[in-house]
């Protein structure tokens, strides 16, 4: 498998749950965090699920898949515990062009989730190819202990902040340049929580 890394806008994306068991749950959660609009099939579903359906955050339809489900959905997600349903699933979607993503089945993948850590507007992903997702997850806990030392919510914020500036003033600064002034001194002070100095200091050094 060669999968290529990419963050996708969810906003407004309609999206197909097929299953609606622990595993649909937290995918659905996932998704709604993204601003997903979620539409799940299943004859039965979690309680969990239910309430968001009676409170009208996702569609709910309890019965079994049918093909006919996948019209107006850009991706779905087969999640049931029926390995046959799942590659029925996958068969229509690629045959739809949706693309699909069925849990713990790379075969009937056409992308894989990672395992994510979020720091603010800071993300980062942790994969395996589809090889080991456990150890995806360890990896993803080790770097957020390492993250958790750093305050790079703020940092990134701070970044975000010198960005808007560059490109209001038109004056784009190079990945190295970036580099060379991410360094101690913006840290040291995002660490005291002098954003506003780090900001200043950030700029000073994207000057070049």
């Amino acid at each position: 498998m060669a999968y290529y890394p990419v963050c996708l806008e969810m906003a407004g994306r309609r999206c197909l749950v097929v299953g609606a068991g622990t595993v649909a749950e937290r995918k659905v959660n996932g998704l709604l965090g993204a601003g997903a609009r979620v539409t799940v099939v299943s004859p039965s579903a979690t309680e969990r699920l239910l309430d968001w359906a009676r409170a009208g955050r996702i569609g709910m339809t309890l019965r079994e898949y049918a093909a006919d489900d996948l019209a107006g959905h850009s991706i779905v997600f087969a999640a049931t515990d029926d390995g046959l349903v799942n590659a029925e699933v996958a068969r229509d979607a690629r045959a739809a062009g949706v693309l699909i993503n069925a849990a713990d089945d790379p075969a009937h993948c056409d992308f894989i989730l990672p395992a994510v850590l979020t720091r603010g507007d800071l993300t980062v992903a942790v994969s395996t190819g589809g090889a080991s997702p456990a150890l995806a997850r360890v990896v993803r806990d080790e770097l957020g202990a390492f993250l958790d030392r750093e305050d790079y919510a703020a940092l990134a914020r701070v970044a975000a902040d010198a960005r808007r500036t560059l490109r209001a003033r038109g004056t784009p600064a190079p990945w190295e340049r970036w580099r060379r002034a991410l360094g101690g001194e913006v840290h040291s002070l995002v660490r005291a929580d002098r954003l506003d100095a780090a900001r200043e200091r950030l700029l000073d050094g994207l000057r070049g």
